[in-house]
């Protein structure tokens, strides 16, 4: 009914990194999945009948305002003219190059959603096709959703009422996460931290409705505020699903108590970033002793696993310390309360119009949006986040091209080999440290548009009928296609983002980067572009912070084999912090929103992938142009200059407050102005590409200045 199946040991929710970071908040429920457009040359009718939207290119010279110096503020330079005149949609937290990309990309992916709906009744029965067709149908099919209500809950709530003993209530959770109800806690297999080619077991903290633990524990005015509306958020979704005005009130309290108690066990998203903090792994017999409240061998039997792991990394423990005496000593009563809040709630965006409406009210609070989206926009989100290889297919067939994939390589290959020439150059670096990073740094596998092997279906159920049921089941394939993985080989020929996707990532336990077809088209990519703006882009913000994030405060911490080991010397290791400890104290320093600063540690990793980024993609450019030679001034500016102007063009970004305030709670990545300003004010080659000089803001004191990378 919400989400798909956890991979809660692989890092993978921290290595994403989007180039607009508001994916990282999960509670924006109203932010739609990116996609890549049919064509990026050729201007796009907009897929709702609204005007034509124009092609985008990895350079803008209207988007610049040169009224400003670039040695001041260089993202003003590159951006000011569009951050003055750009007007945020009502229905979006943010615009910017995530957005305008996904706009066009929309287009391509409606149409291949559009023609399988269409096509759905003569497709072959079992078809993956028939199958995408009728799961999109069913979303779209808004009177039905109205005439339901809440009724295609009511087996999954009658049995949550029905729970009268503690083995029931384990039970009962377990089958929840089975259709993707995200409640108490989350299991999910991923690769193992020490052994990277085979999956293992594992248990990590969740269950909160609120984005993020912070939220229940920080004090003041405003977190005050929030605890109140969700506490009101919550009396309404459980008065629209049945409950008295009275009730549901007092079951509020309720819930907020019991998520107040998961929170304050949980570790803090700052603590989460160090790889041995969540690395426990354990036996069977020692989590029944660690959380001896819960029937463990109850739960896994209900999850659909065939036996018991017998080794499990729980990534917190003390959070299911806190959980078994939660289990064993919270009453029931408020248990089902709970359940039945986060079944209906998780439910809420698929069902009749005063759900979806009190779900986006109250999410709304953190992403400032003023507008739903349309519901073609959320049907395609859910068919991309459920069964996105389905349409991944059908949208590659349509739209990427065979040389645009061999252009990104040749950008991503000269990204490999500047940072080899830099790991050979650093002089903080032991030769033994740098040794093994060379050898990791060659390991290193890329995967470019989309799988070489395709998602098989066959097992996926889905029918006509209410969408929430869908859901469900979109959810159950998936859970029981990896339930069972603890053990087995790593399937390394799996991405973890879908095709259409504008994004990448690094894995650090598969020692890989991955760029599917969606992030490379304009404005990140343009095959027919300029070696200036494309290094700028794709090897600065893309491929050098996706190499670097290999190497950066977690990363670093995985060998060339994926696995969590310490191959640094103690005085590599020791260098490195010290100057990680200088980007935390420079962002520390810059602005969030209103009076609210960056958390330096928690954005950290970002910073650190943003600057290796644009130093690597920088010296990339400078071997791309010893190869293919250099071409005159492009539109004024030499081709370093126009690096600089792409990197920042490709963070052109404008968010609403109310996102950015609850981004640096829950988001790893900084604000766009200071991913720019940031790692720029950093360089060298920047300084003497636009003649900076000490003392001018984009050029910081050099004690200040961390020399990582």
């Amino acid at each position: 009914m919400f989400g798909p199946f956890a991979r809660v040991t692989d890092l993978r929710s921290v290595r994403r990194c989007t180039i607009r970071a508001t994916r990282a908040i999960v509670m924006a429920a109203t932010l739609a999945i990116p996609y890549r457009a049919a064509s990026s040359q050729a201007a796009a009718s907009d897929a709702t009948g609204g005007p034509l939207l124009q092609p985008l290119r990895v350079i803008d010279p209207t988007y610049m305002d040169t009224t400003v110096k670039a040695c001041q503020d260089f993202f003003r330079f590159a951006n000011g003219h569009w951050v003055d005149t750009d007007v945020i949609p009502a229905i979006y937290g943010s615009s910017g190059v995530g957005r305008d990309m996904t706009d066009r990309n929309q287009v391509a992916v409606r149409s291949v959603l559009d023609e399988a709906m269409a096509g759905r009744r003569s497709a072959p029965a079992g078809s993956t096709q028939r199958k995408l067709g009728t799961f999109y149908a069913s979303c779209m099919d808004s009177a039905r959703a109205e005439s339901d209500g809440v009724t295609p809950l009511t087996p999954t709530l009658d049995s949550i009422a029905a729970i009268r003993t503690r083995s029931a209530l384990v039970r009962e959770i377990a089958g929840l996460h089975t259709d993707g109800i995200d409640a108490v806690f989350q299991y999910g297999a991923g690769p193992d931290f020490h052994d990277s080619f085979h999956y293992i077991a594992a248990l990590q903290q969740s269950g909160l409705g609120m984005p993020d633990r912070d939220y229940y524990t920080d004090t003041g005015h405003v977190a005050d505020s929030l605890r109140g509306q969700y506490v009101i958020h919550v009396t309404h979704i459980l008065t629209l699903g049945g409950q008295s005005p009275t009730e549901a009130e007092a079951g509020a309290h309720r819930v907020m108590a019991l998520e107040t108690a998961l929170a304050r066990a949980s570790l803090t998203r700052e603590a989460q970033r160090e790889p041995s903090a969540i690395d426990h792994p354990i036996s069977l017999d020692s989590l029944r002793v660690l959380a001896p409240g819960v029937d463990w061998r109850t739960y896994f039997h209900r999850a659909g696993l065939t036996r018991p792991p017998p080794r499990i990394n729980v990534n917190e423990p003390a959070f299911f310390q806190r959980v078994s005496v939660l289990i064993d000593s919270v009453p029931l009563d408020d248990w089902r309360t709970y359940l039945r809040y986060h079944v209906i709630s998780q439910s809420a965006p698929w069902l009749s119009t005063p759900f979806v409406s009190e779900n986006f009210a109250y999410t709304s609070l953190f992403s400032g949006t003023t507008e739903l989206q349309p519901r073609w926009k959320r049907c395609l989100r859910a068919a991309d986040s459920r069964i996105g290889e389905a349409l991944g297919q059908a949208y590659v067939a349509k739209t990427f091209s065979a040389a645009a994939k061999a252009r990104a390589r040749q950008v991503i290959d000269d990204v490999r080999e500047a940072f080899r020439q830099r790991l050979n150059q650093l002089t903080w670096m032991s030769d033994s440290t740098r040794a093994q990073a060379l050898v990791k740094l060659a390991r290193v596998h890329e995967k470019i548009g989309y799988p070489d092997k395709w998602r098989d279906y066959s097992r996926l159920e889905v029918a006509d009928g209410p969408f929430v049921l869908n859901i469900d089941r979109a959810n159950r394939f998936e859970w029981y296609r990896q339930a069972n993985r603890p053990g087995m080989p790593v399937d390394t020929t799996e991405w973890g983002i879908t095709v259409p996707t504008v994004d990448a990532y690094n894995d650090p336990t598969k020692n890989e980067m991955v760029f599917p077809a969606g992030a490379l088209e304009p404005q990140t990519f343009d095959p027919h572009a300029d070696d200036g703006a494309n290094y700028g882009s794709l090897a600065g913000s893309w491929a050098g912070h996706e190499l670097t994030h290999g190497f950066d405060d977690q990363g670093r911490h995985f060998d060339s084999r994926g696995n969590l080991r310490d191959w640094w010397t103690a005085a590599d290791s020791a260098a490195f912090a010290r100057q990680a400890d200088l980007m935390v104290q420079q962002f520390n320093g810059y602005l969030q929103v209103d009076s609210v600063h960056v958390n330096g540690k928690l954005t950290l990793g970002e910073n650190i992938a943003d600057f290796g980024g644009v130093l690597t993609g920088y010296d990339a450019l400078e071997l791309a142009l010893a190869r293919n030679g250099r071409p005159g001034l492009i539109d004024g500016y030499t081709p370093e200059q126009r690096f600089f102007i792409g990197f920042a063009q490709s963070w052109r970004q404008h968010d609403r407050p109310a996102l950015l305030r609850a981004r640096v709670t829950v988001d790893p990545h900084s604000p766009a102005v200071w991913r720019v300003i940031g790692p720029l004010s950093d360089d060298p080659a920047f300084a003497k590409t636009f003649g900076c000089k000490p003392g001018d803001p984009m050029v910081r004191s050099a004690e200040t200045v961390p020399r990582i990378w």
